[in-house]
């Protein structure tokens, strides 16, 4: 995989009190994020319902490569390990924050972006994104 040559550098993890509170105000409306996946982040596209079909970019990351094969999988990571611990961005458009982490049960660090309301396609974080070792030190062991 070809290196990124830049990450964005306004990602910021919102405080946990500020984040708790928008985790109350989404569940009180019940709302939950919901997984929209990206062809550009899987090689074989598995049960995630891609159109077109999985249609991996050069120089994208791959949830393939980390052993995330199917929705369920990946809707878990997104709602179970990432927005219920509140580890989110202080950016919020529309009432959704615009980035979720987690970090897989064999400790590689995910990042799911927004696409539309409440929906976000997730990716593993390359190995040289600086902001990885910030979401790693965030987390929360299960």
């Amino acid at each position: 995989m070809r290196k990124r040559k830049s990450f964005k550098p306004k990602r910021s993890v919102c405080c946990a009190s500020l984040a708790q509170e928008r985790l109350e105000l989404l569940r009180a409306s019940n709302l939950e994020p919901r997984y929209g996946s990206n062809p550009e982040h899987k090689r074989n596209p598995g049960d995630f319902g891609l159109d077109p079909p999985a249609a991996p970019r050069l120089g994208k990351s791959l949830c393939d490569s980390i052993g995330i094969f199917t929705r369920t999988e990946a809707l878990a990571l997104l709602r179970r390990r990432g927005f219920s611990q509140g580890l989110f961005s202080e950016q919020i458009r529309d009432g959704w924050p615009q980035n979720i982490w987690a970090v897989t049960a064999a400790g590689q660090p995910m990042e799911a972006h927004l696409e539309g309301t409440g929906v976000y396609h997730g990716y593993p974080m390359p190995e040289d994104d600086p902001f990885r070792e910030e979401v790693l030190a965030r987390w929360v062991h299960e």
